[in-house]
């Protein structure tokens, strides 16, 4: 499944405007780098995508499985060491419901099967053209 988003960056410092069909979002930096702090910024993004999509794919599998889980909480940290070429996803999952050891541990392994987490632990490409 291929998505495409669209960011329009104008004169005002790192206020960008992404576009995804009809939606559309506010990326900015935080004001120490020079930003308005008016959205959030790319590596908030990246985090933001890993938190929603296991949100959404645990919702879906408690829903088939009709558990009674009231509130799913994701908690993405996002920590980026340039220089070693290394990024470290902490994500801490917590339920408002009832679920026992084997239920956490099948929920466990569906966390990791959430498409954005598949797509950050395989080989990626970039491919880059100007036009």
């Amino acid at each position: 499944m291929a998505v495409t988003v669209k960011a329009s960056l104008g004169k005002t410092k790192y206020y960008t405007e992404v576009t995804a069909g009809e939606n559309k979002i506010i990326t900015d930096e935080p004001i120490d780098k020079g930003g308005q702090n008016k959205g959030l910024n790319p590596m908030e993004i990246l985090a933001t995508s890993l938190a929603s999509c296991t949100a959404a794919t645990l919702r879906m599998y408690i829903e088939r499985k009709e558990w009674d889980v009231e509130n799913i909480n994701v908690e993405v940290e996002l920590e980026n060491f340039p220089l070693t070429k290394r990024a470290v996803f902490k994500r801490d999952i917590s339920f408002e419901g009832i679920l026992d050891d084997e239920q956490l541990k099948r929920l466990h392994t569906i966390a990791d099967a959430c498409p954005v987490h598949k797509i950050l632990t395989n080989d990626i490409e970039i491919l880059t053209k100007f036009s």
